[in-house]
């Protein structure tokens, strides 16, 4: 275990030299690593360019942000692992509470450091089909009928897909007669649905819309945007759900590795800098619910209401967690009868 932690440390080590690597003239510009999840890409290269902007404005000092995406959890434990980053942006408290009590990298109160608990944006848990809806997408019962594929990620390395797996959870476990064994046979019979199972939301994407596999996508809702606004406008359309769940992805400044780089100052910035008007304009646009209300009211045509629970109904995320994720969990048990 020894050796194989070593080998992952170097590996990571590796890899930040050459994406923190910069040539000599451009060595006095502040440099931060912002690991984030997967569907956060467009976001944050609209962002960081802003950021940058105003940054120079604000100091008259120049600041490069880089970016690492991945699979929530996996992008946790490549952190933990030993990839510096300045800051997080992940899919969900969970993961970065990971870094707290397996990396010692952050304080446990991090969530507390900024408003909204961290989480300067929300999303939510959509269904994405093919044009015309052909298999009659319209709830979560549709997704366990027989001849239904269905695509969403591995839980165990997507936060996307946790909480996908938590939505329908939630929607069974509120049917007539509702129970926590009918909720476990309801995502088991859904599972049995799903052919491939993806590390993170962005290969799941790709696996439905680029590989046509599939014929519903469980889907961070600014991806079912991305798809159907931005990718191949005629070739999907969105179906909300009767219910879902509130995400909230949170970020933090990890601290030991900010005061080890002298970054700590920019690395707070960089964050406190997401909830400020133009942060949250940032957001809308790329279909991220914003916190602002003059933002979110702004918007208010682009995001349909939807019934929400919120991780609080599962007790929180570190009880959802040894429960249904952690190895040996509900979902192991479920998988292993596929």
């Amino acid at each position: 275990m020894a050796i194989d932690r070593f080998v992952k440390r170097l590996a990571a080590a590796a890899l930040v030299t050459s994406m923190l690597a910069a040539p000599a003239a451009q060595s006095a510009a502040t440099t931060l690593l912002n690991v984030s999840y997967d569907p956060t890409r467009e976001l944050y290269d609209d962002y960081n360019k802003a950021f940058a902007q105003h940054w120079k404005q604000k100091t008259g000092k120049d600041v490069s942000i880089r970016q690492s995406h991945g699979g929530s959890g996996k992008q946790a434990r490549t952190v933990i692992d030993g990839l510096p980053a300045d800051v997080v942006t992940l899919a969900l408290g969970y993961d970065i509470d990971a870094l707290v009590t397996q990396g010692k990298l952050l304080p446990a109160n991090w969530q507390g450091r900024l408003p909204h608990n961290s989480s300067p944006y929300t999303s939510t848990i959509v269904f994405l089909v093919r044009k015309g809806n052909p298999k009659g997408i319209k709830d979560w019962g549709d997704l366990v009928k027989p001849g239904v594929s269905v695509i969403t990620p591995n839980p165990k390395t997507s936060g996307g897909a946790r909480w996908n797996y938590l939505a329908a959870w939630a929607w069974a476990l509120k049917q007539p007669g509702g129970s926590p064994a009918t909720a476990e046979a309801f995502v088991g019979k859904l599972f049995k649905n799903v052919p491939v199972l993806d590390t993170g939301a962005r290969g799941a994407l790709t696996t439905f819309a680029q590989r046509g596999i599939g014929d519903v996508f469980i889907s961070w809702e600014n991806e079912a945007f991305l798809a159907t606004k931005d990718l191949e406008k005629d070739k999907f359309q969105v179906v909300v759900p009767s219910l879902s769940i509130l995400a909230e992805p949170p970020v933090a400044v990890v601290d030991k590795v900010a005061i080890r780089r002298g970054t700590s100052d920019v690395a707070r910035a960089y964050l406190e800098y997401l909830y400020s008007k133009e942060g949250q304009e940032i957001v809308a646009r790329h279909h991220y619910r914003p916190r602002d209300p003059e933002v979110a009211a702004k918007y208010s045509n682009v995001f349909t209401k939807v019934n929400l629970v919120t991780i609080a109904d599962f007790g929180g995320w570190a009880k959802a967690q040894a429960t249904h994720f952690a190895d040996g969990g509900v979902f192991d048990r479920i998988y292993s009868r596929q």
